[in-house]
């Protein structure tokens, strides 16, 4: 499974610090794709984002940056911003060529290691190693310090990272998506209803507390604190306008509430966005049941291909 990079035109790099843990992925789209967003978290940070609204003058967008670093990280979208102009990849003004690089960051300020975030520098490292071979997952890019879990804090936290997933259809219509899973709630896999990653009851245990439960109890409020954040791409190769990018972003957005609990909270900055790179055509409403099921998929697969790091164990071991 290529996950993210099956849709063509679409290249997928990563520049991670493992000694800092932290890091970036550039999502690249340079022919332009036409993008939508949803906001669903409270404590999103972001740049560009207008240029995904529909009554935006820019039809496309030419790269989707999701980085760590909290708001120290949005400083990465220059670098691709600056890679793609070297490539002439861009919004044309006459003889001028400005990229459009909506990005968006999570909070991994807690793992990392002090004063050291995520640069321009990283930002144009992760798109010049950008690929459309089958997507790196775990503990990469913008995964390299996610956990998930934080509602008794980091001790009890697991490691989390980068998953991707597709969905094919009829038609040689694919939907695929990426995600970054850094979320203070727990994972679950839709499958099975069972949680597999997340709050865990002691620092030496590996049994999970079920933060739902935890929270109903009225315990754990230190971390209510704490500052998370899910971020996904979803695309298509499927032609669509930006209201339809919009709403398959929205759609896209059910995967995330189907695999992590609790979901879209104050203290979780979680966002869709979606990208249409392609000529085909679908009615909406299945590409966006296809896009739920391809962003539970890299949910799940963002916790199970996540290794132990930093003395915070993960599934991958």
């Amino acid at each position: 499974m290529k996950g993210l990079t099956a849709i063509a035109g679409i290249r997928v790099g990563h520049a991670s610090n493992y000694d800092a843990q932290t890091g970036c992925t550039a999502i690249l789209c340079e022919g332009g794709a036409v993008g939508g967003v949803d906001v669903r978290g409270s404590a999103s940070e972001t740049s560009s984002l207008d240029t995904l609204q529909p009554g935006h003058i820019t039809e496309q967008v030419h790269a989707i940056v999701l980085s760590g670093g909290s708001a120290f990280g949005l400083e990465t979208a220059a670098g691709v911003r600056r890679y793609l102009e070297q490539r002439g990849a861009g919004f044309r003004v006459g003889p001028i060529v400005v990229p459009i690089v909506p990005c968006a960051i999570l909070f991994d300020l807690r793992v990392a290691k002090g004063g050291v975030r995520p640069t321009r520098e990283m930002g144009e490292s992760a798109a010049a190693a950008a690929t459309n071979e089958a997507v790196r997952e775990g503990a990469v890019g913008a995964g390299t310090g996610a956990t998930v879990g934080m509602i008794f804090g980091p001790k009890q936290a697991m490691k989390s990272g980068i998953g991707s997933g597709q969905v094919e259809l009829r038609g040689g219509v694919v939907v695929a998506a990426l995600a970054a899973v850094n979320a203070f709630g727990d994972v679950r896999d839709p499958a099975t209803g069972k949680l597999i990653a997340g709050a865990r009851r002691a620092p030496d245990s590996m049994e999970l507390a079920d933060t739902e439960a935890v929270m109903r109890r009225g315990e754990g409020a230190g971390g209510f604190e704490r500052r998370n954040t899910t971020l996904v791409v979803a695309a298509t190769n499927a032609r669509l306008s930006k209201v339809e990018a919009t709403k398959l972003a929205e759609l896209a957005s059910l995967g995330v509430a189907r695999t992590i609990f609790p979901v879209n909270t104050m203290f979780d900055g979680d966002i869709v966005f979606a990208l249409s790179a392609g000529t085909a055509r679908m009615d909406v409403n299945t590409l966006g049941s296809a896009a739920a099921e391809a962003v539970a998929q890299a949910v799940v697969r963002a916790v199970r291909q996540a290794p132990t790091m930093g003395g915070v164990p993960g599934l991958k071991g």
